[in-house]
């Protein structure tokens, strides 16, 4: 059955489903890669972080990490 939707403003939608109306499916898939050097995840109220040299050298010789097409 058709939806009638008035204005809608979405400002951030991280990891989840938005959806009008009816659907069929609902398949969301994501995939991501991160480098990160010398405590850059360090989370806390007083953090001291003392590194002389730091370096992320990545080498990534991967075309296709995870391919989302037609993995349903």
């Amino acid at each position: 059955m058709p939806a009638i939707v008035g204005p809608v403003q979405v400002i951030n939608l991280g990891g989840g489903v938005l959806q009008f109306g009816d659907s069929l499916f609902i398949s969301p898939k994501s995939a991501s890669k991160s480098m990160s050097g010398s405590g850059a995840g360090n989370t806390g109220g007083f953090i001291i972080t003392n590194n002389l040299i730091s370096a992320s050298n990545t080498l990534d010789t991967n075309l296709v990490d995870q391919p989302l097409v037609g993995n349903n």
